[in-house]
């Protein structure tokens, strides 16, 4: 299985702080000019060729006086296709990035190998927003996804992004590393079941650990049963092929000291739903509930390339939820790892199992801060949509935090409560917990009280419940249906909200 994301990363970006005249717009096919809402005179001066520019879309408003964009072909030999575009100054991240997708489309639809971007009329801080917010959607459109056609469509040519008419370059270097890891998990999650099961994934993150420089272990069954994961292995027991198992990928900075950051995910490369079998309309679909995994996954690639000054253990809970005589059924009492007896309910409810498990192994390594990924409850869309994703935490103290990660980042979240009466729902008479309940009430707080049991309570912690890991038509700056939601918010959660560093109790 290859490293997917090595075409993303030969594209080079340039930035000049000089605007382009009609000799350098004649040399590109494609050339993206991006003006305010209002564009006045000195606004299309900048402008090569801004008569044509000018005339045409005063036209265009005049048919729509709410028209944001043109499609023109300029008068040169060329036949230059120009993108035109309008924003509003303040307009939010998220409405940046989704005019972003619509014009990396049209880009695409080009397929150029190269493109010309002239942000003109902003200031500072906004031509830099908009230079990394096309930047992420150009990268996100022509990165190559998984295709088993018998006639496979050609990798984009894209090889060169030139932007200009900044008063200085902006540091793309947050935006590359998204773009990668964004990449990693979109792309594994898109692998079918058949292609990527928990021993493909394990030979695949193997490969990638030794091409970064991670350092790797994989528990076993066997290693998860001297462990006394009951949780995990109920989860796994009916697998005809014993390949389940938790990886733990180590990336260590060269400067010892810092915040160590632990990061998890649910990494079900098939979910059946077990003896209470999905129907087909909620079972179409389950390759892609490992993308808590994934998302795990492209988030410490990302951080590693950007040489982050922390260390970071990466938790992938790697298993398929089948069906069989060896299947877990409700009503079943395990004992996870740190001694909690639970009582099945639900064996579709196989997500909170592993990570359980999972969750409390990485606590011992004693992270400041834990965050899990899943694709985890149904009930965290119905109330939020695939718009948003839900979080939680440990910790009342840091949701203004998560809220504000979410909307600087573009992908956007809520948090939900943790308030302890919600265990009253899941009080067993046989065992400590019950796994679920049947009601449905709810569900998403209720799974997060259940991983609640298995992390310290001296230990800073994130649950994402990834209800925006898959929207049709994409999300944001994202053009797939398969989002990858999570790897930029972590980012922006980490690095310009300065996560690690805060103090949260």
């Amino acid at each position: 299985m290859e490293i997917p994301y090595r075409h993303t990363e030969k594209i080079k970006i340039n930035q000049h702080t000089k605007d382009p005249d009609r000799k350098r717009m004649d040399a590109f096919r494609v050339a993206v000019l991006v003006l305010p809402d209002a564009p006045r005179k000195p606004h299309w001066e900048r402008l090569a060729y801004a008569d044509v520019l000018k005339a045409r879309f005063q036209r265009c408003r005049r048919r729509d006086k709410h028209a944001c964009q043109l499609l023109t072909d300029l008068p040169n030999a060329a036949g230059t296709r120009a993108i035109l575009q309008t924003v509003k100054p303040d307009a939010s991240n998220f409405e940046l990035l989704c005019s972003a997708r619509k014009i990396a489309a049209e880009l695409r639809a080009q397929d150029p190998t190269a493109v010309l971007l002239h942000i003109a009329g902003f200031d500072r801080p906004t031509a830099s927003r908009l230079t990394e917010t096309l930047t992420a959607a150009i990268l996100a459109a022509v990165c190559p996804m998984p295709s088993y056609k018998s006639k496979t469509d050609k990798p984009a040519a894209l090889k060169r992004i030139e932007v200009y008419g900044l008063e200085q370059p902006v540091d793309l270097a947050q935006v590359l590393a998204e773009s990668i890891g964004n990449h990693l998990a979109r792309w594994l999650s898109a692998l079918p079941a058949n292609d990527l099961t928990p021993a493909h994934y394990r030979a695949f993150v193997t490969k990638l650990a030794a091409a970064e420089g991670w350092k790797m272990d994989f528990l076993d069954t066997r290693a998860l049963a001297r462990r006394k994961a009951g949780a995990f292995l109920a989860v796994a027991q009916a697998s005809p092929v014993n390949d389940a198992g938790i990886v733990h990928l180590r990336y260590r900075p060269a400067a010892r000291g810092g915040q160590r950051l632990a990061l998890v995910g649910k990494g079900i490369c098939f979910d059946t739903g077990g003896v209470n079998i999905k129907p087909a309309r909620y079972m179409n679909g389950m390759h892609e509930d490992m993308q808590g995994s994934a998302v795990a996954l492209g988030t410490l690639l990302a951080l590693s390339r950007l040489g982050i000054e922390h260390p970071v253990d990466c938790w992938l809970a790697l298993a398929q939820n089948h069906i069989g005589s060896k299947a877990y059924k409700p009503n079943d009492v395990v004992t996870a790892s740190n001694g909690t007896t639970i009582e099945v309910i639900h064996t579709d409810a196989e997500g909170r199992m592993v990570l359980a498990d999972t969750l409390a192994l990485a606590c011992k390594e004693k992270p400041r801060l834990l965050i899990d990924y899943a694709t985890l409850t149904g009930a965290c869309i119905y109330s939020l949509s695939s718009r948003y994703s839900g979080v939680f935490s440990n910790r009342d103290a840091l949701h203004a935090t998560l809220t504000t990660a979410g909307r600087e980042s573009g992908e956007r979240v809520w948090p939900f409560p943790l308030d302890k009466d919600f265990d009253e729902d899941l009080k067993s008479t046989l065992a400590d917990t019950k796994q679920c309940t049947l009601d449905g009430e709810a569900d998403h707080i209720l799974a997060a009280r259940f991983l609640n049991r298995f992390v310290d309570d001296d230990i800073n912690w994130v649950h994402v419940d990834l209800a925006a890991s898959n929207r049709k038509g994409g999300l944001g700056h994202i053009p797939t249906d398969t989002t990858g939601f999570g790897v930029r918010y972590t980012l922006n959660l980490l690095l310009q909200q300065g996560a690690l560093e805060q103090s949260w109790n």
